[in-house]
């Protein structure tokens, strides 16, 4: 069983883009229109932050260029 709560499962060109696009949608909230829907933003903006989007666990999907070695317990 996997003890690591959100596997890291977004590559760096994900991450970049998500991060990008909740910050232009967080601006929202101060710039612009000036709505509180702006704060959606903050979905891509913390999945990209921590590099890992738990809608991709059920399918199985993953933009990482590598997987991370698993410690083999001895």
């Amino acid at each position: 069983m996997n003890s690591q709560l959100l596997p890291a499962n977004m590559g760096s060109a994900d991450r970049t883009v998500r991060v990008l696009v909740g910050l232009g949608l967080l601006s929202l909230t101060v710039v612009g229109p000036q709505s509180l829907l702006g704060l959606v933003g903050l979905v891509p903006l913390v999945t990209g932050l921590v590099g890992s989007c738990p809608a991709y666990m059920p399918f199985g999907l993953s933009t990482c260029s590598m997987r991370v070695a698993t410690k083999k317990r001895t």
